[in-house]
């Protein structure tokens, strides 16, 4: 199972959907990491506000952030940072998580190496 995990600037609540006026993007990305944990992913989201130690655990988060904070929201998938400064759709999110997901390597069989003794194929 691939974890992705998500670090946002500080918001009001962890999810940044609550309030009186709520960014219509946040709602959409809300929306799109449930539909993520339904399909099996493991997704965590950490906000600077609400759990700034998760950032200053993650020598990868800290390297990015070195540049500002305009790199937030950062997303990391299998400990991997694949997106900066934006919230990617859930098309670019399964795209990322594909991605990280290691592929196993088809048998090679070389042509006539079947395993008969010679001559005894058929």
């Amino acid at each position: 199972m691939s974890r992705l995990e998500v670090f946002e600037p500080a918001m009001c609540c962890p999810t940044g959907v609550c309030g009186v006026s709520v960014d219509p993007v946040l709602v959409q990305f809300n929306a799109d990491l449930q539909a993520l944990q339904a399909s099996g992913v493991d997704v965590v989201r950490h906000s600077l506000g609400h759990d700034a130690a998760a950032f200053a655990a993650n020598p990868r988060v800290v390297q990015e952030m070195e540049a500002g904070m305009d790199c937030l929201p950062i997303v990391v998938v299998d400990g991997r940072v694949v997106s900066t400064g934006m919230y990617p759709s859930l098309a670019q999110l399964r795209q990322k998580l594909h991605a990280a997901v290691p592929t196993a390597e088809k048998p090679r069989v070389k042509v006539g190496a079947c395993g008969c003794a010679p001559g005894q194929c058929g």
